[in-house]
């Protein structure tokens, strides 16, 4: 398997914003402070004090909207916290749900789950090609703390099967996303995305975003942050 080095977003579906949070660090630990601190993966809704930062003006949103346009608005976020009690592993995956306001007719649109009370379902795949995904980084992510890894350019081969994402991880390689804290990545979407366990477990909180700029057809509406 070939170790990548990731060129632009436009080819590769990923792009780092070095330092992008640096003026902003004090604000974003604040909004999350009043949030468990021991739980891995942790869905985000109604937290008003981190607007700011998300919409398209603030150090977050203006990422998102670097490639969306000014219509970007954050419509899924989560804390990730991995520590050396909560030092997980994640396989070759894509992400392929989106969280709504509640469960409606929509013909393409499903199967339907439920995670922490928030309703999720898997919309049309051509939707999940039109958002990016940003991940925010509060703690610096060496090597050694489980950086998340992609595969380049794996978001133009569409829906990709479980039984051919080998083939297609090993045909683009993989690329490491070391960070530091301040540091903002920005991914396409429906990458390909795995992460190994921390070889030197620390602190690795990382608040994960997701981005659209259009509205849900069937009436659907975006949950939102």
């Amino acid at each position: 398997m070939a170790t990548e080095t990731i060129a632009d977003f436009a080819t590769d579906g990923a792009q780092l914003f070095k330092g992008a949070l640096k003026l902003s660090m004090r604000e974003l630990e604040a909004a999350l402070s009043a949030l468990p601190q021991d739980e891995a993966g942790l869905r985000l809704h109604g937290n008003d004090a981190l607007k700011p930062l998300l919409a398209i003006d603030g150090c977050i949103g203006a990422v998102a909207a670097s490639v969306l346009g000014d219509a970007a608005r954050p419509v899924r976020a989560i804390l990730f916290n991995k520590s050396a009690e909560t030092n997980w592993s994640l396989g070759w995956h894509q992400d392929r749900t989106i969280c709504v306001m509640q469960k409606r007719e929509a013909p393409g649109f499903g199967p339907w789950t439920v995670k922490r009370g928030m309703i999720h379902v898997a919309p049309p795949f051509d939707l999940l090609t039109r958002m990016v995904t940003l991940r925010a980084h509060l703690d610096d992510v060496p090597t050694t703390n489980a950086p998340l890894l992609i595969a380049p350019g794996s978001h133009k081969r569409g829906r990709v099967a479980v039984s051919e994402i080998d083939k297609v991880v090993e045909h683009c390689g993989t690329a490491t996303c070391v960070a530091e804290a301040g540091d903002v990545w920005l991914y396409a979407t429906p990458i390909l995305h795995a992460s190994e366990p921390a070889s030197v477990p620390e602190s690795r909180r990382v608040l994960q975003i997701d981005y659209a700029a259009e509205s849900l057809p069937f009436g659907l509406e975006w949950l939102g942050v």
